[in-house]
């Protein structure tokens, strides 16, 4: 049989669990320095972007085609860039250089600031960010640009780490595997094999010479091997002189042992008549058990029938649950929808006005125009007439040009409400701003009262959001005071006071309406509830409020209320540039 050394072995498996932990470490270590060195290029690409975003923006949005591509020429040549791919707001490609990285068209859409993208298959990284030109206070993107690199630039800067951590985890394998071996053959092979030769010149005749001599002055294992087998000689004499002595005490035994034996036959023999009456009453108690597993077998029958069913009304109640989750969010969807459509009507019905006054005047100016040209062919001009004419004239464009304003301005508030509130893009706005526009575009509604808003925000205060939601939650507050919050009240105020804490947009509106109570307060959130039920209220324009704040604005909502102390609502929620 073919002999394993253990200290073979135990070597073998310490070299290969640090074999395993030396190439795990590694392989760490390479990874960690490419995602570090891959890091350091992003941040790079980064630092490029900031410097040739706005010299790349006026060539595109000056149509210079040339200062684009020399640009683009000028950033291909710096090893680090492997390709860069220049657009205008269409998508139309105005200049590609080195390498290509294919995207769809919904990943070319999707990005907000900056957008990170990257091929495994292709070994290519690298950032995609818009060309945003600002005019007269307003931004538009025109273009995008896509700078590249490759993992051929990551691998080229760590080669020479790579080359170092292999070759220095070699030389510590080596070293290593030298000094494990010097140290087992010293320590456990040679003082195992000079035990080995001592036990096989045993004696069993005279184990007293057998016994092992201290091959050292350690106390090791080995020390403890020795000491057991000295004992185990020490046994062994010990024995003989015992077994040469209970060899007398057996044959003493036998003999009792004979009487015994004539004992024990008579005792089985009694024993065998209780055990056969045992044995009947066994069977008897086996009947009953056999009847009772028929009982017990027939009641699990029922009962798995009973978890069939109850298994199957189950799988009906979550369809039903679906079912009412999707009617709930139909319904949320279509209060939304019906807020926006009453909105529209008020809002066209406040644009009759103006346009009303500037078709009239429309037709006042053709007709003294008509009535001018009739005096000039009849030859029948005085300074008068002409006097009258400028005047009348200056009138009606005055009139034409305030009334057409003020309806311009009130579709464009309108129009980027309602775009706002059905289009779920993140953009930057001016709070200040932005608000004016909502209160601009509920102004038909608020019209028709004496109620007032007080807004107070630093004008300078801008952030990137969903500026819909934000739309819908303020004239959903609105809505809420004038309908809920002043049923007997002439003159309402109502305040809006933003500010930012810790990178958080905290608003805090308040009125001075009827309030709620302790037990209303707690159902203000739930869906359905309602004060004005037989005004029709739906009981959504609160749950709507708190879903937008929570699941659109990730943020949070917080209401405060006293019965005739008016309503306070604390909603805070975090700009899209550091979420």
């Amino acid at each position: 049989m073919k002999i394993t050394s253990i200290s073979r072995k135990l070597l073998s498996k310490v070299l290969s669990v640090y074999f395993i932990l030396t190439f795990s470490v590694t392989g760490i270590q390479i990874i960690a320095e490419y995602f570090n060195t891959k890091s350091h290029i992003n941040s790079e690409l980064l630092t490029l972007q900031k410097t040739i975003s706005g010299s790349l923006t006026r060539a595109v949005w000056e149509l210079n085609t040339q200062q684009a591509i020399d640009i683009s020429e000028g950033l291909i040549a710096i090893p680090m860039i492997k390709g860069i791919t220049v657009t205008d707001e269409a998508n139309k490609v105005i200049t590609q250089l080195g390498e290509v990285l294919t995207l769809s068209s919904t990943a070319q859409e999707s990005y907000s600031e900056h957008q990170s993208i990257s091929s495994i298959s292709e070994g290519l990284f690298g950032h995609s960010f818009p060309l945003i030109f600002e005019f007269s206070g307003r931004t538009t993107t025109v273009g995008t640009v896509t700078l590249l690199s490759s993992n051929d630039v990551i691998f080229g800067r760590i080669e020479v780490g790579i080359y170092f951590l292999i070759g220095n985890a070699i030389v510590k394998t080596a070293f290593l595997i030298f000094l494990f071996s010097l140290a087992f053959t010293k320590l456990l092979t040679e003082p195992l094999q000079e035990l080995t030769d001592q036990m096989k010149q045993l004696d069993l005749h005279d184990p007293e010479a057998s016994k092992f001599h201290s091959m050292n002055n350690e106390r090791n294992e080995l020390n403890v091997l020795e000491d057991a087998y000295n004992n185990l000689i020490d046994e062994l004499v010990a024995f003989k002189d015992k077994l040469a002595l209970s060899q007398r005490e057996t044959n003493l035994a036998n003999d009792k042992l004979d009487e015994q034996n004539l004992l024990l036959e008579q005792e089985v023999a009694r024993k065998t008549s209780t055990l056969s009456r045992t044995l009947l009453r066994m069977e008897v108690q086996q009947k009953d058990m056999l009847a009772q597993q028929h009982q017990l077998k027939a009641e699990n029958n029922r009962r798995r029938k009973t978890e069939t069913t109850l298994i199957t009304t189950n799988k009906d109640l979550k369809i039903s649950i679906i079912e009412l989750s999707r009617a709930q969010d139909r319904l949320l969807e279509a209060e939304k929808m019906a807020s926006l459509g009453l909105l529209s009507a008020e809002v066209s019905h406040e644009i009759n006005t103006p346009i009303g006054i500037s078709i009239t005047s429309a037709s006042y100016l053709s007709d003294i125009i008509h009535k001018f040209q009739q005096d000039i062919n009849s030859q029948k001009l005085s300074k008068r007439t002409i006097d009258s004419f400028i005047d009348n004239a200056g009138q009606c464009v005055e009139l034409l040009s305030n009334n057409l304003q003020r309806a311009a301005e009130l579709i464009t508030s309108f129009k980027q409400v309602a775009v706002d509130q059905t289009n779920d893009k993140v953009r930057l706005i001016n709070v200040a701003k932005y608000l004016d526009e909502i209160i601009h575009s509920i102004h038909p509604k608020l019209k028709k009262t004496n109620h007032s808003i007080k807004v107070h925000c630093d004008p300078h205060i801008e952030i990137y959001t969903h500026p819909g939601a934000i739309a819908q939650i303020i004239i959903n507050l609105i809505i809420n005071s004038i309908s809920h919050g002043f049923p007997n009240i002439n003159r309402g105020e109502m305040t809006i006071d933003i500010a930012v804490e810790q990178q958080r947009l905290v608003i805090l509106y308040r009125d001075n309406g009827v309030g709620v109570n302790e037990q209303q307060l707690e159902r203000i959130f739930e869906p359905f509830y309602t004060t004005q039920a037989n005004n029709g209220g739906t009981g959504l324009g609160t749950h709507i409020i708190k879903n937008l704040v929570i699941d659109t604005l990730n943020g949070s909502i917080d209401v405060y209320s006293a019965e005739g102390k008016g309503l306070r609502y604390r909603i805070t929620f975090p700009d899209m540039r550091y979420s």
